[in-house]
């Protein structure tokens, strides 16, 4: 397969994406960005009619425990410890001001 990418496309991407290239850099990234594509073209020229889509290469299994409900602390106990409770709740500094 021939390289589809001249040179211009890759100045004129390299505009597109606000790049200054010199000279050489043109050359090889003409030479490197082709490559790439030939590689995508033969990537794309595999038969996947009998492939099904998938979002991840290998499956995954969720690692993850089950929710289940376990007893919790002691309301009075944990408001005990706090530095202010107040009606079965803590009680915290405001920090909004008062709407007027």
């Amino acid at each position: 397969m021939s390289n589809p990418l001249t040179r211009q496309d890759v100045i004129h991407v390299a505009k597109l994406a606000r790049l200054a290239l010199s000279e050489g850099e043109v050359e090889q990234f003409t030479a490197q960005l082709g490559a790439i594509l030939e590689h995508f073209a033969a990537v794309a020229a595999l038969d996947t009619t009998d492939v099904p889509p998938t979002s991840h290469p290998i499956p995954l299994a969720n690692v993850l425990r089950p929710d289940e409900s376990r007893p919790g602390l002691d309301r009075d106990m944990v408001l005990a410890m706090a530095p202010a409770a107040e009606d079965g709740r803590f009680r915290v500094p405001r920090i909004l001001a008062e709407e007027q």
